[in-house]
Order: C-alpha cells, then sequence, then structure tokens
C-alpha cells in the first residue's frame, strides 16, 4: 500500500466538509497518530500547533468516533486517524435552563457548536476526583461527552434542588424528566 504523509491526510479529511458525518466502511485506510490531539480545554492541536480555525475544528469533530477501546479516531469513509484526547473531546460552554422542577430542561451547548439536552439520552455524570471534588460531563453523542466548563458547573449548581429519596435529602438536577443527582462528598473514592 501506497505511503501517504500527513498533509494528504488532513487534505482528504476535510473533503467530508458539509456531510453529515461518515458513512461506516468495511476498511478504511488507517493512517495511525497524525499528531492530532484535543487539550483538556477543548482546544485542538495538529503536531502541537493549535487549530485556530474554528470551522475545521467542528469538521473534525463532525466525523469524530469513539471505538469500544475507549480510543478516538477522525472516521472518514475512506480513512482513520488516531486523535489523542487529553480528558473529553469537547467542553460544555453555555447552559440555558427552560422550566422548573420536574419540567425543567438543562440544554448545553459545546466549543463546536453542538447543542444537547441531558436527559436520558444526554446524561449528567459525575467523575471523582482525587481531592474530593467532582467533574461533571453531558453525553453529546455515540459515545463522546462534554465537560463542563467551571463557570457553566456554577450554573448548574445553581438550579439544583433537594429531593427526597428513601428518607434522605438528595442534590440534584432535573432535565428532560429525570433526576440527575449530585454525588455526596464521601463518594469522592478516597480512601
Amino acid at each position: 500500500m501506497e505511503s501517504r504523509d500527513k498533509q494528504d491526510v488532513m487534505k482528504d479529511l476535510g473533503q467530508v466538509r458539509g456531510q453529515s458525518g461518515p458513512k461506516p466502511r468495511l476498511m478504511p485506510q488507517e493512517c495511525g497518530d497524525v499528531g492530532l490531539k484535543i487539550g483538556r480545554d477543548g482546544t485542538w492541536y495538529y503536531q502541537d500547533s493549535p487549530i485556530g480555525r474554528k470551522p475545521l475544528v467542528k469538521l473534525f469533530a463532525s466525523v469524530l468516533r469513539r471505538e469500544a477501546d475507549g480510543d478516538y479516531y477522525l472516521v472518514t469513509p475512506a480513512e482513520r486517524a488516531l486523535v489523542r484526547v487529553e480528558d473529553a473531546p469537547f467542553t460544555a460552554v453555555w447552559l440555558e435552563v427552560e422550566g422548573s422542577g420536574q419540567d425543567q430542561r438543562l440544554t448545553f451547548r459545546t466549543n463546536v457548536d453542538d447543542e444537547v439536552t441531558a436527559g436520558a439520552d444526554h446524561p449528567l455524570r459525575f467523575r471523582p476526583e482525587r481531592d474530593g471534588s467532582f467533574t461533571p460531563f453531558v453525553l453529546v453523542r455515540d459515545g463522546l461527552e462534554a465537560r463542563l466548563d467551571r463557570p457553566v458547573y456554577y450554573e448548574l449548581v445553581e438550579v439544583a434542588v433537594t429531593k427526597r429519596r428513601e428518607g434522605r435529602d438528595e442534590l440534584g438536577v432535573w432535565t428532560g424528566g429525570t433526576f440527575f443527582r449530585f454525588p455526596p462528598a464521601h463518594d469522592s473514592g478516597q480512601d
């Protein structure tokens, strides 16, 4: 098979503009690690240089997939390239709150302008950290999550309510008819 340089791969990945996503193909050409990375803050990098063109980042995000082994790839009908992800592939940078109580809807917008309303199909989750804090995420699509930026997390906390369950008060948020409980301090994973 003919060897291709990284510029050819980047050019080919850019040719899927305007498509809703790749149509799965049995064996796209494996490109391996071409130097793509998504930083913890959601910045996309190519060979350690930030990609400053948002339309290109959005294009790449539209063909981003997470495989069963947990690795991330840009997948086109012809090729598949590894993407190293430091934390989550997206960040939630905006929150809109509609309604209240069980009818409340929390809609998040990501750094690549995807919008999702949290609920049963787009659950919130909280990853415990070593310091006892928690990092919140929302499922965007197909195993791809957005980490809530700190200001968005603070907005989420502002709409938290207490719900009584099994004789205990639980702090959390309603969205899309589902209650997402904030983890209590003793769930921090510390011994």
